[in-house]
């Protein structure tokens, strides 16, 4: 049995001073005040906070989640995430020829079945896209939804645990979309250029958030919102990627402000995530990576070069608590995939997935518990 007191705990909703974890063979028996710890307790500088949660993978590893992927390749990418903090993540794949897709499906089903840990299900981000909206994605390859399709999602949905798929309304029915929520999908707005009205008629039948708010999508007039305007004005969740790249930080500012609930964090990394890769290819596409951004060869962004933790530094200074940021990339996403009885907090009876950060919220790493020796993190 070990006790940790850190200086902070973060419980998933609040920071809370003075208080101590008991762990036991790797799960949590109990959250105590300090004081009652006894001289045995082992004191820690900085912040203890539940693991990352990552709705938004794309790879990591040096690889990307597509044609090649396999269980085992899924494993390595979420043990890659696992060493930036993520107790669980959502591995992604973005628009792909249809046998690619199918070939995905069944290596997280059969990865979810072999007990992968760290793996939520399986994100898959397109190819039911708007061109006009492509980014990175290749538009030879978006399409809009057809009868097979629906019916592999609406399997592939009683199959996983967790199966998001972003689509563009222009590229779907509100009765597909309708079909996919009943069967359990987590259908998300994105890579879209449509209307406020066309996003609303998305999110009553069934659609419950938008993907990488701000990117990829019909940005708010004042006389046309788009569909940036429907997330700021409605209740659905986003994900937004903090890196002070892909949203200027006024505009997570605004984004902060106008939606007290509802928004997580996302990295929306590729495969350079956990390595020291200076490039990769995408479809055949050289993806560079500079400076913390990555980008075609004509600058257009391509997922990014994000750690969660560089993401919850980015929307502290744009106005958020550093206990909303922190649930922001914790507790909000867990609950939102229906995974907040496990992950997301720090509570009696849970695994112990926990991290440790500075005062200035950098992640100094998952914090490794072998049996009776000192707590460390894995950076140490």
């Amino acid at each position: 049995m070990i006790t940790l007191t850190p200086e902070l705990l973060f419980d998933g909703i609040v920071l809370r001073p003075d208080m101590a974890v008991v762990i036991d063979d790797g799960m949590i028996s109990d959250v105590i005040p300090a004081c009652q710890a006894g001289p045995s307790a082992q004191p820690m500088q900085g912040i203890l906070a539940p693991g990352f949660v990552d709705l938004q993978v794309n790879g990591g590893a040096g690889l990307l989640v597509g044609a090649d992927t396999d269980a085992a390749a899924l494993g390595r990418i979420c043990g890659a995430h696992r060493d930036l903090g993520c107790a669980a993540i959502l591995p992604t794949l973005i628009t792909d020829r249809p046998e690619v897709t199918t070939s995905v499906i069944q290596a997280t089903i059969q990865a979810i079945n072999a007990g992968t840990d760290g793996l939520l299900g399986l994100h898959l981000e397109g190819p039911h896209l708007d061109p006009r909206r492509a980014g990175a994605h290749d538009p030879a390859l978006i399409r809009p939804m057809q009868d097979d399709d629906l019916a592999q999602l609406c399997q592939a949905a009683r199959d996983m645990p967790v199966l998001m798929v972003t689509l563009a309304p222009e590229s779907a029915t509100a009765d597909q979309i309708a079909r996919l929520t009943q069967a359990g999908v987590l259908v998300s707005l994105g890579h879209s250029d449509c209307s406020l009205e066309t996003a609303r008629a998305g999110f009553a039948a069934g659609a419950c958030l938008a993907t990488h708010l701000f990117n990829a999508m019909s940005q708010m007039g004042h006389r046309q919102p788009g569909l940036a305007g429907a997330v700021l004005s409605g209740d659905v969740h986003a994900g937004l990627i903090a890196d002070g790249v892909h949203v200027d930080p006024a505009a997570l500012t605004v984004a902060l402000r106008s939606r007290p609930d509802g928004l997580f964090l996302v990295s929306d990394c590729m495969a350079v995530a956990g390595s020291d890769m200076d490039e990769f290819t995408l479809h055949g596409r050289r993806i560079l990576r500079r400076n913390g951004r990555l980008t075609l060869p004509d600058g257009t962004l391509a997922g990014a070069d994000l750690r969660l933790d560089r993401a919850i530094r980015t929307v502290i200074a744009a106005g958020a608590s550093p206990a909303r940021a922190l649930a922001m990339a914790t507790s909000i996403p867990a609950d939102f995939v229906k995974a907040g009885d496990r992950l997301g907090r720090i509570a009696t009876g849970r695994k112990a997935d926990l991290i440790l950060l500075d005062a200035d919220m950098t992640l100094q790493g998952p914090v490794v518990l072998p049996q009776g020796n000192t707590p460390r993190t894995s950076g140490s």
